[in-house]
């Protein structure tokens, strides 16, 4: 319920200074998650390139296979 108080009170007040401060919020947190996505991404596309050379290097073995191994 605070959060509608919050908007509420944003949307009533006049001043200017309580939108600037949303402005500065915002700008934070976009910035933030910018960041984020940055730093993760570098991190992921290198995983990502070894599954797939994993993947890509990987055999099949039918069963047919498998069982003669076993006798």
């Amino acid at each position: 319920m605070k959060l509608f108080a919050m908007i509420e009170n944003f949307r009533n007040d006049e001043s200017g200074a309580v939108t600037v401060d949303w402005v500065v919020l915002t700008a934070a947190i976009v910035g933030l998650g910018i960041a984020v996505v940055a730093s993760v991404r570098s991190g992921t596309e290198t995983v990502a390139g070894q599954i797939d050379d994993s993947l890509s290097s990987a055999t099949i073995s039918n069963l047919g296979d498998l069982s003669a191994e076993f006798d």
